[in-house]
């Protein structure tokens, strides 16, 4: 009996969601993040850049971030999953009504991955990571974080990564030109105790905002 209610248990166990903020400096910038996944399973990646919001870890977002686009790669560095516009998945910004957010839900295999975040249209020219960006290297392409409807933005973004199988998931520090996919596995190990002390940090906040209700 003791074994059945422990293996009932383990398999209802979620896993914590992970949430990064940060702030780009010109319109080519790319942030890499890592995760990794410890079994199949759904795994939602979003942004808040551009119309805000509440991030998964309870994180207020304020709107004015720019219009961000996702790529997701495998730990080969193969390009497997891209999103610019998440359509009715994302908020829509309270001043230019436009729904520019990014976001992605799918199913990943056990393993390690990368995730690129950008400013559209600084797409990955794929089909792999080694291709670089579409936009790398031309600085302000957007006059300084303007959108496609000539609405004056700002550099800052929101990213979430989580599901029920995401264990890790971290920083990495932005290389130029882009390293290999090893390289950047081992540059993200090096923050994940950081990435993980950020997020325990969020949660325990807001516990604490909880009982003081």
């Amino acid at each position: 009996a003791t074994l059945i209610i422990s293996f009932t248990f383990a398999s209802t166990a979620k896993a914590d969601p992970f949430s990064f903020t940060g702030t780009f400096t010109q319109d080519d910038n790319v942030q890499f993040f890592n995760f990794t996944v410890s079994m199949s399973s759904a795994v939602t990646l979003r942004t808040l850049s551009y119309a805000g919001g509440v991030t998964a870890t309870g994180e207020t977002i304020a709107r004015g971030g720019f219009d961000p686009y996702l790529a997701l790669f495998n730990s080969a560095g193969v390009l497997l999953v891209q999103n610019d516009d998440g359509g009715s998945s994302v908020l829509t910004d309270a001043v230019t009504g436009r729904r520019f957010d990014a976001f992605s839900q799918t199913t990943l295999t056990s393993g390690d991955y990368i995730l690129a975040l950008t400013q559209s249209p600084n797409f990955a020219v794929g089909p792999n990571l080694s291709d670089g960006f579409t936009r790398a290297g031309q600085g302000n392409f957007r006059d300084g974080f303007v959108d496609i409807s000539g609405n004056r933005r700002d550099g800052r973004w929101a990213v979430d990564i989580f599901g029920p199988n995401v264990t890790q998931a971290s920083l990495v520090a932005q290389q130029q030109p882009i390293p290999e996919p090893t390289t950047m596995l081992l540059l993200g190990t090096g923050l994940a105790g950081v990435a993980t002390n950020i997020r325990r940090r969020k949660r325990q906040v807001n516990e604490v905002k909880e009982e003081s209700r």
